[in-house]
């Protein structure tokens, strides 16, 4: 049976142009192998968001970008444009680097999402950026009586993500869990994973825990069987991936392996000669 491992409240923060949002993972911990960020950013004031996240690099890591409510605008220097919309997900490899830029489309309402930030490899990390787009009607959902279980990656009963062949093998699933009802799911014992939960109350595995109440990151201990009790209507995000175990050089929106390649990245970068 999986036990909780720690229970982490997120701190506040501000990124790009002065988004008010909520970071668990990059803070405390500072990464957990091979997830390196995880922040939640919503609000229903509109000087929390509107100035966006304007044009910045990347280069080593993948962003996943997850909409809940709201609409996005995104533009890249591969020349990609694209605009989310509620459900949908942008999985970004940034691999050798990009530049791009995330605007809101919109001035008013609700913006609510989530930006998970995944480490890459050593070979893969000056790799040919790339994305995948997964808009929410193409999402597969398992639905019974006690849950719904939205998958954007790895398979829960018959529903399966569409993000497959990864090399961390993730899950990522979006679930909704009624009241007094369990979400059961075996996770390989491989894996590094957390739950963040969105909203509710949830007691996890079979030991006491402190109470765990909205806005919570909680990590696990690396085990098989997951039992998660809902004991209000709750949802919640479980996610889990296979650890790289390598060497972590940080410089902002850079992760590389060596202190040398975040230099080359800066210099790239202000050379002009960053995007391959």
């Amino acid at each position: 049976m999986i036990e909780v491992s720690k229970i982490i409240n997120p701190s506040n923060a501000s990124d790009g142009a002065g988004v008010k949002l909520k970071r668990s993972i990059g803070v405390e911990p500072n990464y957990y192998d091979p997830f390196l960020m995880l922040d939640e950013f919503g609000s229903e004031n509109s000087e929390d968001y509107v100035a966006g996240f304007p044009p910045h690099p990347h280069r080593g890591i993948e962003t996943v970008t997850y909409m809940l409510n709201g609409d996005f605008e995104h533009e890249d220097s591969t020349g990609g444009k694209g605009k989310m919309t509620a459900g949908d997900v942008q999985w970004m490899k940034t691999g050798s680097g990009i530049i791009h830029s995330e605007m809101p489309a919109m001035k008013e309402g609700k913006l609510h999402g989530f930006q998970l930030w995944i480490n890459m490899p050593a070979k893969l990390k000056m790799s040919k950026p790339e994305y995948i787009y997964i808009k929410a009607d193409k999402m597969s959902i398992h639905k019974d009586q006690d849950k719904e279980v939205k998958t954007i990656a790895g398979k829960f009963e018959k529903a399966e993500g569409p993000v497959k062949g990864h090399n961390v093998e993730p899950i990522y699933f979006d679930v909704v869990l009624k009241k007094d009802k369990e979400f059961k799911f075996d996770i390989p014992e491989t894996h590094n994973s957390f739950i963040y939960l969105i909203n509710g109350e949830i007691k996890i595995g079979s030991k006491v825990h402190d109470k765990i109440k909205d806005s919570t990151l909680i990590l696990l201990d690396n085990g098989k069987d997951l039992k998660v009790k809902a004991s209000s209507d709750s949802k919640f995000l479980l996610i889990s991936g296979k650890p790289l175990n390598e060497e972590i050089a940080r410089g902002g929106p850079f992760v590389m392996n060596t202190k040398k390649e975040i230099l080359d990245a800066v210099n790239d970068y202000h050379n002009g000669t960053f995007v391959k």
